[in-house]
């Protein structure tokens, strides 16, 4: 039994490692910035669209503002967008993995937790 309550308590420990990770939280919260800059790159997206071929765009760099052709600048946002969708892919993906390494321990758990107990039941029985 003293075998079964360290093995439970050592994959108690690194079922609690990964749900408190700051792998995980850190992938998570990058997400989330990433999304925002995202909907950000989207909204300038939009903006493209209701200007005129003629008009003019600036763009920040540092303190000084820069004109843009509309074509480069349209392209900008368009490279930011599709780096900001691959890198929400990879992140999920790291999330996804952490989160299978989260349920595969707590099934791991369930299955000492529940062996122990029928083997309780069935030693106590005789």
């Amino acid at each position: 039994m003293a075998q079964v309550r360290a093995q439970l308590q050592t994959l108690s420990e690194e079922y609690q490692k990964l749900q408190q990770g700051e792998y995980l939280q850190a992938s998570v919260d990058s997400r989330q910035k990433l999304d925002g800059q995202r909907q950000e790159n989207l909204s300038v997206q939009k903006e493209f669209e209701t200007l005129a071929e003629d008009e003019t765009i600036y763009k920040v760099s540092g303190p000084v503002l820069l004109k843009q052709e509309k074509f480069e600048a349209e392209n900008t946002v368009k490279g930011r967008l599709d780096f900001i969708s691959n890198e929400m892919s990879r992140l999920d993906s790291q999330i996804k993995e952490t989160q299978g390494k989260i349920d595969k321990k707590r099934t791991e758990i369930i299955q000492v937790q529940t062996a122990a107990q029928q083997a309780g039941g069935n030693g106590g029985g005789q």
